[in-house]
């Protein structure tokens, strides 16, 4: 098996793998097939995992179970990033939502000495305000930041669903860089893309809903975390009836690279030059196998248009 290419993660100097695995469904694995996923993903250069404490059933279901797994694989933890985030907080629905949103100093503290109790280890490599309080102080942020890096408990930081000004309201306080924005994204989902390829028109796909994300997160050397990577308006769009146009040329144009329409659902957001880290949702061994041979393709501009236009996307 070829391993995953690698990228630096924001400035920090850090080395990421340019695919990622997001650990939201782990908990519901039994326990040897989240060591072989693990594994998978491991074996592959894919030692970034993601996390969240409201993954699971229970709060920090998730990272409990990765912890407990990851405890019984000879991998050392040195050989691994993890990665969570802190901030939705409230009753679970499915694990997924929360009914508020809190960034104060205590909440983010006491978060993460639960995410490290769960995850079985002293430090997270990056931790990441999962979404935008607009109570928040920052302040505060700045504060529990620098206790978190001065213990060596955190060594990086970023954000998630956060615009630029609320980055930059952030690093007014901050003394560490933000190397990091996690934004849903996929060929599906392609707001940010669109805003800046529709300047000065009048139709809604000209609408900067997100404060021109895409250009910012490229300009102040922020990754871009893609979540949802093959994710439409009606859930998963490989193979949906709704997406025909675009799993057809998915397909047509994998061909011509001897892989899958899942593959180049994923090789269609690496070809970006926005330094992108794509974060895998499943727990598949097999699938995170096959994803992973999105990271040495590299489409040509003709075709990643041809794939942005096929998905219901026009151009000026």
């Amino acid at each position: 098996m070829s391993r995953v290419k690698q990228i630096e993660l924001g400035k920090s100097g850090l080395k990421v793998p340019n695919i990622a695995l997001g650990c939201m469904r782990i908990e519901s694995r039994p326990k040897e097939v989240a060591k072989r996923t693990i594994q998978t993903a491991f074996d592959l250069g894919i030692n970034f995992f993601d996390h969240a404490d409201i993954y699971g059933k229970e709060l920090g279901g998730s990272e409990k179970h990765f912890g407990q797994v990851f405890s019984e694989l000879s991998i050392n933890r040195e050989d691994i990033i993890l990665q969570s985030k802190v901030g939705i907080r409230g009753p679970f629905n499915n694990g997924i939502k929360g009914e508020f949103y809190d960034l104060s100093k205590d909440h983010i503290m006491t978060t993460v000495e639960n995410s490290l109790r769960n995850l079985q280890t002293d430090y997270l490599d990056v931790l990441l305000l999962h979404r935008n309080d607009t109570l928040f102080e920052p302040e505060e942020v700045a504060e529990a930041f620098d206790a978190l890096y001065s213990s060596g408990k955190v060594k990086h930081f970023g954000v998630s669903n956060h615009t630029p000004t609320q980055i930059e309201l952030l690093k007014k306080f901050l003394g560490q860089e933000l190397v990091a924005n996690q934004l849903q994204f996929s060929a599906a989902h392609t707001g940010m893309i669109d805003f800046g390829l529709n300047v000065n028109r009048r139709n809604h796909e000209s609408i900067d809903r997100d404060h021109g994300l895409l250009d910012y997160s490229r300009l102040h050397d922020m990754t871009i975390q893609p979540w949802s990577p093959v994710q439409g308006a009606n859930g998963v769009f490989l193979n949906d009836p709704e997406y025909q146009a675009l799993n057809d040329v998915l397909t047509e144009i994998g061909a011509k690279y001897n892989v899958d329409s899942e593959v180049m659902a994923i090789a269609w957001i690496l070809r970006h030059p926005a330094n992108m880290q794509v974060i895998l949702g499943t727990m598949t061994p097999e699938r995170i196998q096959n994803y992973a041979k999105a990271s040495d393709i590299t489409i040509t501009r003709e075709e990643w248009y041809e794939i942005y236009r096929r998905a219901g996307n026009t151009l000026p």
